[in-house]
């Protein structure tokens, strides 16, 4: 009792860390504004020159902000930094693929890809949640237990890190080399659907960051219930990792199959707004050896997607360390494809990037895990004790 007694006095004592504003959505900003003691009309107006000089220009100085009134730099300065997460680990494939472990908190870390010539000019695949609860079992992902969903700012910071590293600000630069996000990374979106739509909200603002909501794509596995309500609240594209054609093996494969099948998935899909030639959705299917990979199942997958606006992401199977699946043969691959085009799909085969870093799809993991109250009290008891 007498060492907790010490550690709530040692806090006591100690100055909470400054926050970074870094990431905040505009109303975010703007409460932040209001707790100065800034009157509304004027939080509003102050929350919008932060939002530019850190989501268009990129500032990471409050110093830099020329706009803004001296004294209430300072203020600011005192209160609050505009830092991004620590980048625990940073690795470029030979394919010039980029893979950063952010480190959001004490054993709280998720990764990032950004995937070159990918979209209009190269794609940043974020995490939403670190870890994962899904269990799809191709994917290494699902080998880690969720520890916690991302907040919005953790969100938008993978794309400010991304940006710092690509040189990408001002974000009207024409020759920008990121310009799609999709929410593919660690975690489903759907079970964050709050923060993430808060986050596109922010990653789309024109004044700010301004990567339009035709080029974020957003990947479920099939949460149903969820999917017309992604769309209402984001207008972002819809894709669906599907990777099976009937119930039996995507409930294997893909276990929320059991919760949600592919009836119940496919009227959702077909309520998405806004759905049209313009706004397809991209199914991804990854291929796995002697499990999918048949004619018959690229015929059975003509047949499910008829009357869906739909492209087909074929997506050669990425091992990882203990993966129970091997990848089917490119010419088995390319067959399966033919059958897809020749109904009027179309159907890239997806060039696996980033392997050798683990960086493809279905290759993310951190080593973060889920810790009980109990130990974290015990480790700070510890760190208190040294």
């Amino acid at each position: 009792m007498k060492i907790e007694l010490d550690l709530t006095r040692r806090g006591d004592a100690a100055s909470p860390a400054p926050r970074s504003l870094a990431g905040l959505s505009l109303p975010a900003l703007k409460a932040e504004m209001e707790a100065l003691g800034l009157e509304p009309k004027k939080a509003g107006m102050r929350a919008k020159q932060l939002r530019r000089w850190m989501h268009h220009f990129g500032v990471q100085e409050f110093d830099g902000m020329t706009d803004v009134a001296k004294d209430l730099r300072a203020e600011l300065g005192e209160k609050f930094i505009l830092t991004r997460p620590e980048i625990a680990d940073h690795q470029v494939s030979r394919d010039g693929t980029q893979k950063w472990l952010a480190r959001f908190g004490p054993g709280i870390e998720g990764e990032s890809v950004y995937i070159p010539d990918v979209g209009k000019a190269g794609a940043l695949c974020v995490s939403s949640q670190v870890g994962c609860t899904l269990n799809c079992t191709f994917c290494h992902t699902g080998t880690q237990k969720l520890v916690r969903n991302l907040t919005a700012q953790e969100i938008v910071s993978q794309v400010l890190i991304a940006r710092d590293a690509l040189d990408g600000w001002p974000s009207d630069e024409e020759d920008r080399r990121l310009t799609n996000i999709v929410f593919m990374g660690m975690g489903e979106p759907l079970y964050n659907l709050d923060n993430v739509a808060e986050a596109i909200d922010t990653i789309s603002d024109g004044d700010g960051i301004a990567i339009g909501r035709r080029r974020i794509n957003v990947s479920t596995a099939g949460v149903a219930p969820k999917i017309v309500e992604l769309g209402e609240r984001t207008n972002a594209m819809l894709a669906i990792s599907l990777h099976a054609t009937n119930d039996d093996l995507r409930n294997e494969i893909v276990p929320i199959n059991r919760k949600y099948n592919l009836k119940e998935l496919f009227e959702a899909i077909r309520a998405y707004p806004g759905l049209g030639n313009s706004r397809r959705v991209t199914f991804e299917y990854v291929m796995l050896k002697g499990v999918n990979d048949s004619l018959a199942e690229a015929r059975d997958l003509v047949r499910l997607l008829r009357g869906v606006p739909a492209k087909i992401n074929l997506i050669p199977f990425n091992p990882w360390p203990g993966s129970p699946y091997e990848c089917s043969d490119w010419d088995t691959i390319e067959e399966f494809a033919e059958v897809l085009n020749q109904a009027g799909y179309a159907s890239p085969i997806r060039t696996p990037r980033g392997r050798d870093i683990l960086a493809a799809c279905g290759q993310l993991r951190s080593e973060s895990v889920k810790k009980s109250a109990a130990e974290k009290r015990r480790e700070a008891l510890e760190a208190a004790a040294e």
